[in-house]
């Protein structure tokens, strides 16, 4: 899981730096702003917590952590997100690229928190199979 976690970052990052480098360029008629580049700093905080879980002594530790971080990136995300849908759908928003950008985060930190319960429930299942079988 934490290079699961290292390739979301990586992606993350990526959405990032790309829809800030769209809006620096006008595309869909944004303007550059900071706020293109959350989806890169919530990468930034899952890659470091993926780097640090591959030390088996705080992995557990820094993969509660991530999820975390993930939840509150997908939270984040549909929040800022959802209410500009309608209007992106309809072709009238007045920011297309930020709905775009922040409902993709959305989804990807979703993606990422449901893979994290699924090894968390995975994980105790193992230990508790472990336990019983000794």
């Amino acid at each position: 899981m934490p290079k699961l976690t290292l390739l979301f970052g990586f992606v993350l990052i990526a959405l990032g730096v790309s829809g800030y480098a769209a809006a620096s360029a006008g595309v869909l008629g944004a303007k550059a702003s900071i706020t293109a580049m959350i989806p890169a700093f919530v990468g930034v905080v899952l890659a470091g917590l993926g780097g640090l879980a591959l030390k088996d002594s705080i992995r557990k530790h820094a993969m509660h952590a991530a999820a975390a971080v993930g939840l509150l990136g997908c939270l984040a995300g549909a929040g800022r997100g959802l209410p500009g849908l309608p209007s992106l759908l309809q072709g009238t928003s007045d920011k297309p690229l930020a709905v775009m950008l922040t409902l993709s985060m959305a989804v990807l930190c979703g993606v990422f928190v449901g893979l994290c319960v699924k090894s968390f429930i995975d994980a105790r299942r193992r230990r508790q199979a472990e336990a019983g079988s000794a």
